[in-house]
């Protein structure tokens, strides 16, 4: 008995410490932005660009970001936007108030960082480092997906 108590108390000191474990810092962030994709400076430029886009309610900036064509999944439908005038023609229909909210909220410490890209708001929006040659030495960081 005197055991089963241990081993209970024991996995509640486990999982009571799990949350702390898989926090990251800024800096962790970074260090993951740059280690995977690179360009962790012109990733912050687009960071703060989206952000300001979505607090002063400019769509113009967000669309210039698009990388077209782009697949939209908004409303229960998938949307194939092929250039930036149907971006902005059609933005509050292609990406949602939540979606808005969730850019112009974005801590960077929440932010989901994979090898496909980086992803805003539990990944409403995902933007990536994409290659400007054959040789991936010019690049840029735009929007490549959008999920309402």
């Amino acid at each position: 008995m005197l055991r089963l108590a241990s081993l209970t108390l024991a996995l509640f000191a486990v999982l009571a410490a799990a949350p702390a474990a898989f926090a990251q810092s800024e800096e962790d962030v970074t260090a993951s932005i740059e280690s995977i994709h690179g360009d962790s400076e012109g990733f912050f430029e687009l960071f703060g660009l989206m952000q300001d886009a979505m607090m002063f309610g400019d769509p113009t900036t967000i669309a210039a970001n698009v990388a077209y064509p782009i697949t939209i999944k908004a409303n229960g439908e998938v949307y194939d936007v092929l250039a930036e005038q149907d971006m902005i023609d059609n933005f509050d229909t292609l990406v949602s108030t939540e979606a808005q909210e969730a850019i112009r909220t974005q801590d960077v410490a929440d932010l989901i960082v994979t090898s496909e890209g980086v992803g805003f708001g539990d990944g409403k929006v995902w933007v990536s480092n994409i290659c400007d040659d054959d040789s991936c030495s010019q690049t840029h960081w735009g929007i490549i997906a959008i999920n309402n």
